[in-house]
């Protein structure tokens, strides 16, 4: 008589081993995504991306397609395009408080709003102004490019090369934004620009990146943490990511750490100069962050989750939970406090609210009510559009 075989028994894994991936955890509940009431009381470029980008409905055909292109305030921003491509010879520059439209806004500004708009990179302003954006990718310290930074001190060799790097990095998170993940010349920049990044959390100074000048702690010159520009052009290139999985896992261990008490000010040369788009550790540690400032909080979780790391956050996730909870039956989202839309002047924030023209009434909870779905499709949640 032939015995059957013993089954096996696997192998137990080393002691030493470490997952590769963190736990995945249970699923978790349908997302209730208000797609008639936005259809009803949201402006264009929402409506279009709640159908598109969170709904996913087919949209190939038909005039939904022109949809984004019926906006009057797209249009206007639009128009305002020089002929070479910029808009009023800057580049970070957002409008006055007291603009009534878009008087003075520069070039990366204009072209990220467009995009959050929902206009796409084949559209005439988008194609006149990559050209400048390219070459803005340059490893170069032409202080011809410097735009609106080379009117602080005049021509320093030291500023203009932070000035560079700013907008080299501003410049390649907006065309990985446009869709050109698969450019050579985007992902040449992009290695250039992640490699400074890791070589710098894989450093001691990373650990102790402040030095001391007069009386004040400052970021060493040789510091480079990511800005929020170098973090924005990952979230829109997930097969860079995956080909620089270790940078990746370096970089999310640096943004879920504490925040440092100091500032971010940089001994640049010899003078000591503000960079507010540093990120040096967790800009959303806790909800009394979130209340405190609800666009910055909305964008942030939007930028992990795109980025894959939100859902690896315990904190992150509970904070989103919390918007969650803030929606009425319906699934639209109210403030826990006040009444008022919150206004920006961060030119990291600018593009991306809002994007009502005159948010008054309902008007006012349409943009954070949209981010708050687009955020559970990045995560990959299932959306339950009514």
């Amino acid at each position: 008589m032939t015995l059957p075989p013993l089954p096996s028994i696997p192998s137990s894994p080393s002691p030493t081993a470490t997952p590769l991936t963190p736990v995945v955890a249970p699923p978790s509940l349908p997302i209730l995504f208000p797609l008639s009431w936005l259809l009803d009381h949201a402006a264009a470029p929402i409506q279009y991306r709640a159908i598109t980008e969170v709904a996913k409905l087919d949209h190939a055909n038909g005039p939904l397609a022109a949809l984004p292109f019926t906006h009057r305030p797209a249009i206007a921003l639009a128009v305002a395009q020089q002929p070479d491509g910029t808009w009023n010879q800057a580049m970070l520059t957002v409008p006055s408080p007291r603009a009534e439209h878009f008087e003075g806004i520069g070039t990366i500004t204009a072209v990220r709003r467009l995009l959050e708009y929902g206009w796409d990179k084949d559209s005439p302003p988008l194609v006149q102004a990559r050209r400048v954006l390219f070459r803005l990718l340059a490893e170069d310290n032409d202080p011809e490019y410097s735009f609106e930074f080379g009117n602080e001190r005049g021509v320093d060799e030291d500023l203009t090369r932070r000035a560079r790097a700013i907008l080299r990095e501003a410049a390649a998170a907006t065309l990985a934004q446009a869709g050109y993940e698969d450019d050579p010349r985007l992902r040449g920049a992009a290695r250039r620009i992640v490699g400074r990044i890791a070589a710098y959390l894989r450093s001691p100074l990373a650990q102790k990146p402040f030095v001391r000048v007069g009386n004040q702690h400052v970021l060493a010159a040789e510091a480079a943490p990511p800005s929020v520009y170098a973090l924005t052009m990952l979230a829109y290139m997930p097969l860079f990511r995956t080909e620089h999985h270790d940078a990746m896992e370096l970089l999310y261990q640096h943004l879920a750490q504490p925040l440092p008490r100091q500032e971010a000010f940089q001994l640049c040369g010899k003078t000591v100069m503000a960079q507010p788009h540093l990120v040096l550790g967790d800009r959303l540690p806790h909800r009394n962050a979130a209340d405190d400032d609800i666009v910055a909080a909305v964008v942030w979780l939007e930028l992990m989750a795109r980025l894959g790391y939100l859902k690896r956050n315990d904190g992150w996730c509970k904070l989103y939970e919390r918007f969650l909870d803030d929606r009425d039956a319906h699934g639209v989202w109210h403030p826990h406090k006040g009444a008022t839309v919150a206004r920006v002047s961060d030119p990291f924030l600018w593009p991306m609210y809002p994007l009502e023209e005159n948010p008054s009434g309902d008007e006012r909870w349409t943009d954070i009510t949209f981010r708050i779905g687009l955020i559970g499709r990045l995560l990959g949640r299932t959306i339950e559009a009514t």
